[in-house]
Order: structure tokens, then C-alpha cells, then sequence
């Protein structure tokens, strides 16, 4: 019972965090994760699928909303024509670094992250 309570407590502090994510940023926390996915490199739908475990249908709709939010652009594969990536615009570079120098606090058990 205990893993449970703090389980919980876990949660309520995402939400917490989610809904100040949203107000602050205008973007859901998953439309964030994509962003932050895409930092380095750029990525295929199901490898942006992976690193933030949706499903391929949930994160096509999800990979929808960034892009007409013009903040992710599709790009074709270079060896593989038919393969589609996604990588940052300049608008999601800026969103990306708004997102990293925000201060959102983290509560409850999220808090002793940093």
C-alpha cells in the first residue's frame, strides 16, 4: 500500500506540474516531451513514439498539433525517400529554450529532482 500512496503523490505532482506547463507555455506536457525528443536529432513518428511511450496513433495526433503550431517541420530521409523525420523549426528552438529556463517549481516527491 505504501508503493500506491506514493504513486499518487507522484501524479498529483505531474498534474500539478502539467497544468502549470500548459498555462505558462501553451503546450501540453507531451507536446513539450516531443520538443525536448527532438533537441539533439532529428526522429521518425515511431521513434518519437518510443522515447515518449504513446502509441504511433496518439503520437501522430500529437506530432499534428506541433507542426501547426509551427514548431516541428517534417523532413524527408535522405536514403530512404519514403521515410519521414521531424526536427525543431527556429520557433521550436525558441520554445525549446523558453521551456528549459522556466522556473515551474516541481512539488511533492518531484521537488527533491531539482
Amino acid at each position: 500500500m505504501k508503493k500506491l500512496c506514493i504513486i499518487r503523490d507522484i501524479c498529483r505532482s505531474i498534474s500539478d506540474f502539467e497544468n502549470e506547463f500548459q498555462k505558462t507555455h501553451n503546450l501540453c506536457l507531451n507536446e513539450g516531451m516531443v520538443l525536448c525528443s527532438l533537441k539533439e536529432r532529428r526522429l521518425s513518428s515511431g521513434e518519437i513514439a518510443k522515447q515518449i511511450n504513446l502509441t504511433c496513433s496518439n503520437t501522430s495526433k500529437l506530432i499534428r498539433s506541433i507542426e501547426d503550431k509551427g514548431l516541428i517541420k517534417r523532413v524527408l530521409g535522405e536514403e530512404d525517400k519514403r521515410q519521414m523525420y521531424f526536427s525543431l523549426t527556429q520557433k521550436g528552438i525558441l520554445k525549446l529554450t523558453d521551456i528549459e529556463e522556466d522556473k515551474i517549481a516541481l512539488t511533492g516527491p518531484l521537488s527533491k529532482l531539482g
